[in-house]
């Protein structure tokens, strides 16, 4: 199959994100390791989310598919509270912050999420959820940066926020060299009874791998 051909895809995954007071609570305690440490590959804040599920590279056409299973499955879940709590990393080169909070609501609404996909034919590996925000990697070489990053993470504890969307989206990695770029494909409010549209649990094991 040539180029012309070959059906377009996109990078797709579920997800949460911490509101900007969050994100901007968790900038300002990273604010030292921008400095210390610019050789990082920082993600870029706006694009800080918590992935319950992700689908990889899928045909365009697949995606409406997805619609109307997450637009319910965001109407019966109520918004799980959450918090940003401590830090690691995986493998010495990828740094992460984890959730805390209401995580037996963020399960569940992760394995209805899972369920969905699969039902619509999509097909998921069978690995266990690691609730965790990532933040950078660590360039080719560099074998300690982001195990500093992670330490000075340990006391950070942020304030409780709710999860008030259920995003759909899509990203250009491994369709570019530059940085990944995420944007919202379709996000829908949680417990809002609206189907319609809209734009303290152990950290992650370490050597978890992990999918942006």
């Amino acid at each position: 199959m040539n180029e012309q051909t070959r059906p377009a895809a996109i990078r797709v995954f579920i997800a949460l994100a911490p509101p900007d007071p969050a994100k901007e609570e968790l900038a300002r305690e990273l604010r030292p390791a921008y400095g210390s440490h610019p050789r990082m590959r920082w993600n870029r804040v706006e694009d800080w989310h918590i992935t319950l599920a992700f689908l990889g590279e899928l045909p365009v056409e697949t995606v409406p598919l997805l619609r109307a299973p997450l637009s319910g499955i965001a109407t019966a879940h109520p918004s799980p509270r959450l918090a940003l709590r401590g830090g690691g990393d995986f493998d010495g080169r990828v740094v992460w912050t984890g959730v805390d909070g209401d995580l037996n609501a963020l399960y569940e609404l992760a394995a209805d999420v899972r369920t969905a996909v699969r039902d619509c034919g999509v097909a998921l590996a069978d690995r266990p959820l690691r609730p965790h925000l990532t933040l950078a990697r660590a360039r080719r070489g560099d074998q300690s940066s982001a195990a500093e990053i992670a330490a000075g993470l340990a006391g950070f504890t942020g304030r409780p926020w709710d999860a008030e969307r259920l995003h759909l989206v899509g990203s250009n990695a491994a369709r570019s060299s530059g940085p990944i770029h995420y944007r919202d494909i379709t996000a829908w409010p949680l417990g809002s009874g609206d189907r319609g549209e809209a734009s303290s649990a152990p950290p992650p094991a370490a050597g978890t791998s992990h999918d942006g």
